[in-house]
């Protein structure tokens, strides 16, 4: 099984018409994940990859039957377009976008508390059931079917961490990147939640970062809510207080919360070894299975 997308996902592409989002639909279909429409405000009517545009959201998912967006708008209006995607109750949303202003991104969580549309992003790689269907920039071709479930703030470390996996044949069910900005929509536990409740995930990985405490509450739920074992990764470990590490949300603070030691002792409480390498994470999950 998998969460949040598979095969039957029916995928509408928000900026289809630039260029990341002309690139990366072409890589999404070539996945195999089931692209059916675009949508440009004024570009209705074209085609990019054989995938017909429509004008609105709302005009792909009725014409389409789509079910799922993908959002490659540039960061000022980008905030506008997850609110047409929320306006026409799509089952999930992805914002990969980096750089939405933040007060845009706080006018989005509210309209995405009246709502059952669930948002992965902003500023994250997306979301992969692998051989099934990707929503997103996650290279393709380093995932495996398998048992382990992913989720991670960064990109690029979930790919360090999944190419580890992979090469020691732990394919995975599901990997999510939930994007390292200080307002997100879909949080560990979320992720956490899903994974728990999906009898094919055997294990699970989550890779985290300084700044915030979303990985303490992480690990807390883990504590009181999770059987299937998990393993952890906290990058940022040498960072002074106050540096910024790449993510607006990987900021600590100096007040003793948020730091990498403060998250590593509360995993290691609930019982999750935190790896100081990638491989030794995936040493962790082959320890599991």
């Amino acid at each position: 099984m998998s969460i949040f997308v598979d095969d039957d996902t029916r995928v509408v592409v928000q900026g289809i018409t630039g260029g990341e989002g002309k690139f990366h639909t072409e890589q999404m279909i070539e996945y195999g994940t089931n692209v059916v429409a675009g949508a440009v405000p004024g570009k209705g009517g074209q085609k990019v990859a054989g995938v017909p545009v429509y004008d609105t959201v709302d005009g792909a998912v009725e014409a389409e039957d789509a079910d799922a967006s993908v959002i490659f708008v540039p960061p000022a209006f980008a905030g506008d377009a997850i609110f047409e995607a929320l306006d026409t109750d799509l089952d999930l949303v992805v914002a990969i976008t980096e750089g939405i202003p933040t007060q845009d991104m706080a006018k989005v969580n509210k309209r995405l508390s009246e709502t059952d549309t669930r948002l992965i992003g902003p500023n994250c790689p997306g979301i992969i059931t692998p051989g099934e269907a990707k929503l997103g920039i996650l290279p393709g071709n380093i995932f495996e079917s398998g048992e382990v479930g992913l989720v991670s703030r960064s990109g690029t470390l979930t790919y360090q961490v999944v190419s580890n996996l992979t090469e020691r044949g732990l394919g995975q069910t599901t990997a999510i990147g939930i994007g390292g900005d200080p307002i997100i929509g879909t949080s560990f536990v979320d992720a956490l939640e899903a994974f728990e409740a999906d009898k094919d995930t055997k294990a699970v990985v989550m890779c985290g970062e300084i700044g915030g405490e979303d990985e303490e509450q992480a690990a807390q739920f883990i504590a009181q809510n999770m059987d299937t074992p998990v393993a952890g990764f906290i990058a940022g470990r040498t960072a002074p207080p106050g540096k910024r590490m790449g993510h607006a949300g990987a900021i600590v603070s100096g007040s003793g919360t948020g730091t990498a030691e403060s998250k590593i002792d509360a995993l290691n409480d609930a019982g999750v070894p935190v790896g100081d390498t990638p491989n030794e994470v995936a040493e962790y999950v082959e320890d599991f299975l």
